[in-house]
This record gives C-alpha cells, structure tokens and sequence, in this order.
C-alpha cells in the first residue's frame, strides 16, 4: 500500500504494461488537476507539456529498442527551482529574478537528462532557501501544501521536491540542504530524503547561497530509488571545485541481508528532548529494530551541540547575506517579509562571529572523526516536531517563527556545519496522522553505510497511509 516508487515504473516500462509518454500524460493531468484543487498542491510551480512529452516520447523509443540510459530512464524527476533547468525562469522562489527563460541546465539537471528521465518542471521552495517551513507567499509560488494534512506546511526550503514526491507526481525530487532543507520537508512530508557529504554531488548551477553549508540530494518514495539517484549524480564535476577529490562512490554491501558488525552510536540525551516527537516510543523501537538485526549500539556523546547550533547559524546566514547583498540593496521591497527579517538579522553578525564559528567547526569535525572511530553512524530523530499548521495569515504575509526554525533544525545542523551526510527515513505517523523520520548520519563519503542501514529502517514501518492528496501515475 505504500507509495510508487521509481523501481516499479522501471519494471512497468521496461515489461511492456506502461510507456513512459503513458506515464507523462498522466502527470500532465495530474499537474492540471493539482493546480485547480482547494487549495491547490502549488508543489511543481513551473512545468511545460511540450518538454514533458518530448522527453517521454524519447524514452519511449528506447524502451522500444532496448536500449534505455539507466534505472532512471523514463522516470519522472523535478528540480528544486534553485537549479537551472532550461527553459524554466531560475526564480529561486522570488519574484525578481530569473526574468528570462533559462538557458543552461545546472549540473545535476544535465545529468539527469543523460540518465533519461523525464524532467516535469522545477518545484517550490521557500525563498532564497531562508526557511523550514516552505511558507512563500508570493504571487509566482504561493505556500505548498502536506500532502498528508493539506493545512499543514511541507516543511523547507525544498518545500516543492517533498510535496511533489509524497503526492506521488513523481517518485524522485532533487534538493538542496543548507540546513536541513532536504532532510526537514522529507521527514514532514513522510518520504526518504538524503543530504550528500559537502561536495558529493555537484552543485553547479544552482544558486551559491551558502557555498561551505549546502549539500545536493535527493528526495525520493524509496531509500532504493535514493541510492540509484545517488549512484547517477555522485562524482566530481570540473565545474564545482568543492567536490574534485573526492573518493569513488559505492553501494558497497548496501544490500546485506542484516546489519551485522554494524556499530550505531546513539547519544540519548537527543532522545529526552522535551518536544513532543522526540520522546516518542517509535524512535526507541526503531534503534531496537535496527538492533534486532544484528547491529550493535554504542552510548556516545555529541560535545557542544549548542555551540554549533550558534556556529552553523552564523555561517549560513553570513554567507547568504554576503551573497546575497546586491539583492539586499536593490530588490528588499520585492522580498517575503520573513527574508527581509533574516537578511537583517544577517548583517548583525561581524567577521569576528565568522571566524570563531569557523574555528568551532574544525573542533566539531575533530570531535566527529574521534566518534567515528568507534561507531559507524550517528542516529537521531529527525526533526523535533511535526509539520506545523497554516493560520490564514501565513497565505497574506507569510511566517516568521524563529523558535520554531531552531527547533526544526536542531538535528540537522551537525550534518551541514561538518560536511557529514545524512539520511531521513519515515518510520511512523503522530496520533494527529503526520509523518516521522529517523535520522542516520555517518562519516565523509559513507553514503553506502546509511543506504544500507535506511533500507531496513524502511522495513520498520508496519503500514504506509496513502496521503489525502495523492495520485497514481501507474493508473
């Protein structure tokens, strides 16, 4: 009863029953029928019925021959509309800018084509990726909603990728995660998110906001479907240097039939904290599951998380304010309120912050190469909370709650401030029918070691409720 995953469309496609130019027509409709609904998804904000069916029918073709790209060819992906994705306007969830159509694709958007799939458009997003709760109230995105709770919000800032994928328009998303901006939307939106090691996948062309915070990743129905999209966009790219030596990408041993060997570190104090979903017996019988496989726990001690939580906070909003200051200076009044209020708060912040909080991250990356030492992966809960509510107000004037993007991010800062990836995993619902994730995170260029683990933490969820907005594209 689970959701559509990439797998199964390739099986589909590849037997003969569905072609992927079927496939597209049915996400066309569907695309219509998501724009008329009350209120309408707003997930996809941009999407082209000539693209769509071009690359299907090209797809279409080959499946015909045999001859297709790889496991993604046919497949339905969207891009964060932080990426460039031609001929869609690069708008990055304001209204100033990309005024023209764009005409390079970013990276990963050219990779994907390469790979076959079928691009159906580029997603919402929180503006400039200032947010988690992917509330953007203005006039060329308004405010995604929960496919699971439509009065709730998606989370952010890759608002539209989660949204897209947990209604079942297409089984795969791309993402950026400065600060949880993958990961927190999967986890509210209740599908498999993965935040790459800083430098794994390429992010040339998307917009540099935060150039030491933000990994590339994917958002997808199934940890497989992550892995085969990993194993596609994971390589140094000439065009982004940050990422040029890195080691080969595998899915070594993602497949083990159990975890044995595997030693998880757990430091429990981020189990006991007094928000409501982090005291959940779930998390608890999730970590015994894992166990219960043959993985062994190890008690550890993350040293001065409250530390990096300040640090991360300064270096991403440095670098987004010192990026973004020709728009600070010339498009403010064009700006969401709530993006207007972090840039301010931004400039506060002096090169003296900048060089301590940079300084608390080589002690962090040395604390975490000493833990890794003994332990294989680091897990946690998600996110603090569940998908909050929309009020009215938010769709005039947007959200500004600072306590609540603290809260939101207080899991996922480590992962962004050291560079270590992470992946988020649906393991349960709240009594309210809201989604919860667990959290793996392991060392530098380890995706293989969390791949392997979130496929049995996948297991784990006895049931999957299908969304209140969900469409079939199988059908």
């Amino acid at each position: 009863g689970g959701l559509v995953t990439g797998s199964q469309l390739f099986l589909s496609c590849r037997s003969g029953k569905l072609t992927p130019s079927q496939v597209a027509k049915n996400i066309i409709a569907m695309l219509e029928d998501s724009e008329k609904s009350t209120p309408p998804l707003r997930a996809i904000v941009q999407w082209d019925q000539e693209q769509i069916m071009l690359m299907a029918k090209a797809s279409t073709a080959r499946y015909r021959s045999k001859c297709t790209l790889s496991y993604l060819d046919g497949i339905p992906v969207c891009l964060k509309e932080e990426f460039k994705v031609v001929p869609y306007h690069h708008r990055v969830g304001t209204v100033y800018l990309g005024t023209e159509p764009e005409t390079e694709d970013a990276t990963v958007a050219k990779k994907l084509r390469e790979a076959g799939a079928i691009i159906i458009g580029v997603s919402n997003m929180h503006e400039l990726g200032t947010g988690t709760t992917g509330c953007n109230p203005n006039r060329y995105h308004k405010i995604p909603r929960n496919p699971y709770k439509p009065n709730h919000f998606t989370g952010g800032s890759s608002s539209g990728s989660a949204a897209a994928v947990a209604a079942g328009l297409c089984p795969v998303a791309i993402g950026t995660d400065g600060g949880g901006s993958v990961r927190i939307p999967a986890s509210f939106c209740g599908v498999v998110g993965l935040k790459g090691t800083f430098g794994r996948i390429s992010s040339h062309g998307s917009l540099p906001l935060s150039y030491s915070t933000v990994s590339v990743g994917p958002i997808c129905t199934s940890v497989a479907d992550a892995a085969i999209v990993y194993s596609i966009l994971a390589e140094p790219d000439p065009l982004y240097p940050y990422g040029l030596k890195q080691p080969k990408a595998t899915l070594s041993d993602m497949c083990a039939p159990d975890l044995k060997g595997l030693k998880l570190g757990v430091d429990w104090t981020f189990f006991k904290v007094p928000d409501a979903v982090c005291a959940l017996p779930v998390l608890y019988s999730a970590v015994e599951h894992l166990q219960s496989l043959g993985a062994s726990v190890v008690e550890v001690s993350l040293p001065e998380m409250e530390e990096v939580r300040v640090a991360h906070v300064i270096c991403i909003l440095s670098e987004m304010r010192d990026f973004l200051q020709p728009d600070f200076n010339k498009h403010f009044q064009e700006m969401n309120l709530d993006t207007r209020a972090n840039l301010a708060l931004a400039s506060q912040f002096t090169a003296l912050d900048y060089i301590t909080a940079n300084r608390q991250r080589t002690r962090s990356m040395r604390f975490l190469r000493e833990i890794f030492t003994t332990v294989n992966c680091i897990l946690t809960p998600a996110v603090a909370s569940t998908a909050p509510r929309i009020y009215e107000s938010d769709l005039l004037t947007g959200s500004s709650d600072l306590s609540f993007t603290v809260r939101s991010m207080r899991f996922m800062q480590l992962g962004n401030f050291t560079g270590i990836p992470g992946l988020v995993v649906p393991i349960g619902y709240s009594t309210a029918g809201l989604p919860i994730s667990f959290q793996v995170m392991a060392k530098w260029w380890d995706e293989a070691v969390l791949l392997r683990i979130g496929l049995k933490l996948e297991q784990f969820r006895y049931q999957t409720k299908k969304p209140s907005i969900y469409y079939n594209i199988l059908s």
